[in-house]
């Protein structure tokens, strides 16, 4: 009977792109998947320490995976990864078989066989690559695939952990970026995401080019340029290092999505200075200004109104109540189509875990729920103007009698008028009508 391993992912993207390369590694060394952790011999839990409610989340899964077993599966092992806080893994490390570091991923076939009496005396010669990024991942979610450009980071935001659970900032060369999107396309996958702590600081080398450095612009530039039917779209930006070139290359780029993720965190400078987040909400309010007029000078019809989402935290130690409405304010005056708001928890070895997390949990929660209603009114004004509009979407997937995709615009639809000779269009572009919409996604028909 083979080995049977199962994956369980928190976080972000990057966390999902990490699993994939681990599902590589473990199918290579005789490992089979199941979608049951139940019948799993190897149960991998790939952990987010960002918010302590994963970690807490992750303490949930472990003890049900122990209580619901009990011993079902002889020699049943556990294996955490990802981002983890030294504290965590100290408090981890004995309800666990092992804690791995992902960028050890290269050695793992040499770690398991102690603990797994079926590798032992195996030969793993397929392994000697200089970091796991090398590794070609299990992608698993046709037709969109996410690929890393880079890992780690740099600007030590007094809130986050990442640079204590990943490191510094480590970029990949353009070849080997460009050889793995070509290899999707081949395969194909029509939305290529590229991901990064802050992509915008992406310093690749080119070996054909004498070591030449190439910054981002000029790798989505390489990208977009490649043969093919796809669309291009990355994560996550920073305002601080989001450049004019950059902007140009994006509204320039026909397979560039009409699409930025460009998380603001807050309305008010001096929160933002205690984030250490290095900009103003003015130069934050330039940048959307900007963006907007290229690509509504470059682009065509719907593609013309760029969907911007954004990241906020409310309730940030000494977030006074002024500063607080300078966010709704922001909120207001930009309009977003989307953003994602936290409510900040105290992370160990942040910066922003000596301050007093002073804002109380039910404050919290009333903030948040002032923006929500204001993202709730903006996000339905911006896609009410895509009704009765026939739109290119992408689709990812079925479900019962519906088709489920995206438009160029990164907006969500779903299609109605799914028929069984319809059944082989995910991963195909299609036209769909709109005849609904909400603030949070789309309803339409397919268009013949």
């Amino acid at each position: 009977m083979s080995m049977k391993y199962h994956i369980i992912t928190y976080g972000c993207q990057m966390n999902r792109s990490d699993s994939e390369r681990i599902a590589a590694v473990l199918e290579k060394i005789g490992y089979s998947p199941t979608l049951d952790k139940d019948k799993a011999d190897l149960i991998v839990i790939n952990v987010c320490s960002v918010r302590q409610s994963a970690v807490d989340r992750v303490y949930g899964q472990i003890s049900n995976i122990k209580n619901k077993n009990l011993k079902k599966i002889k020699n049943q092992k556990i294996v955490l990864t990802g981002c983890i806080l030294p504290k965590d893994k100290e408090n981890l490390k004995n309800k666990t078989d092992l804690i791995l570091d992902i960028d050890q991923l290269m050695s793992w076939p040499q770690i398991l066989s102690k603990i797994e009496t079926k590798l032992k005396n195996k030969q793993f010669k397929n392994f000697k690559f200089k970091n796991y990024l090398n590794i070609f991942p299990k992608f698993s979610t046709f037709p969109i695939a996410y690929v890393p450009i880079m890992t780690g980071c740099n600007n030590f935001c007094s809130y986050c952990v990442v640079p204590y659970t990943r490191g510094r900032e480590i970029s990949r060369p353009a070849e080997e970026i460009i050889c793995e999107v070509k290899e999707l396309i081949k395969r194909g996958y029509k939305m290529i995401i590229l991901l990064g702590q802050n992509v915008n600081s992406y310093q690749g080398k080119l070996k054909t080019q004498k070591e030449k450095i190439i910054r981002f612009p000029k790798l989505v530039k390489m990208i977009n340029d490649l043969d093919g039917n796809f669309w291009l779209t990355f994560i996550s930006n920073h305002p601080k290092d989001l450049s004019d070139k950059l902007i140009e290359t994006m509204a320039r780029c026909e397979k560039v999505m009409s699409y930025l993720h460009l998380p603001v965190q807050a309305g008010d400078d001096e929160i933002l200075r205690r984030m250490n987040r290095n900009y103003t909400i003015t130069h934050y309010k330039n940048l959307i200004k900007k963006i907007r007029l290229k690509f509504f000078a470059i682009r065509k019809g719907i593609e013309k109104n760029i969907n911007i989402s954004t990241d906020i935290i409310v309730g940030f130690p000494g977030e006074t109540k002024k500063q607080f409405l300078n966010t709704t304010k922001l909120m207001k005056e930009v309009k977003f189509d989307m953003a994602y708001i936290a409510k900040y928890s105290p992370r160990p070895a942040t910066s922003a875990a000596k301050l007093k997390d002073d804002v109380s949990q039910e404050e919290k929660e009333r903030r948040w729920k002032i923006l929500a209603k204001i993202l709730e009114k903006t996000a339905l004004e911006k896609n009410k103007k895509y009704l009765n509009k026939i739109v290119e979407v992408l689709i990812e997937s079925k479900k019962d009698n519906s088709l489920f995709g995206r438009t160029k615009t990164f907006k969500q639809v779903k299609v109605s008028n799914f028929q069984s000779q319809d059944s082989d269009l995910i991963g195909k572009f299609v036209k769909v009508k709109i005849k609904k919409v909400t603030p949070w996604g789309m309803e339409g028909e397919l268009f013949y």
